[in-house]
């Protein structure tokens, strides 16, 4: 037993090299491609709801302001309204404070769920 760590793991090393191979790559883009459409779903309905919103284009996350309303306070309104987990943005540092993250990470029935819940629950 040691302590030092010397790398990846054989498994991990394996499946590096099979996203390389022609069809682990494609199969890499299709995911990739697959959550930045839910990201994108979410960005539309956040933009549509009038709230200000960053991220989406280029990652999985979206992050939605909600000015002068603390982060924890919007992620607990969103728990008990919507019954979604956001992460708040105050977890990032001070300049994440009125925002909370949105994540892509979902199948897309779960997406438009989600979306249909924020609409009812936050729509201006």
């Amino acid at each position: 037993m040691s302590t030092c760590f010397n790398g990846s793991s054989n498994i991990v090393q394996a499946g590096g090299l099979a996203c390389l191979s022609g069809e682990g790559y494609k199969e890499m883009i299709e995911m990739v491609n697959f959550y930045k459409e839910n990201a994108t779903i979410l960005r539309n309905a956040f933009l549509e709801m009038g709230f200000t919103v960053y991220g989406g284009t280029d990652a999985p996350y979206v992050w939605v302001g909600f000015p002068g309303k603390k982060s924890w306070d919007v992620f607990a309104d969103i728990l008990e309204n919507c019954d979604i987990v956001t992460t708040p943005g105050s977890g990032f540092g001070p300049a994440g404070e009125g925002f909370v993250r949105a994540s892509a990470f979902g199948s897309r029935e779960n997406i438009l769920e989600a979306v249909e819940r924020f609409k009812k629950a936050f729509a201006k």
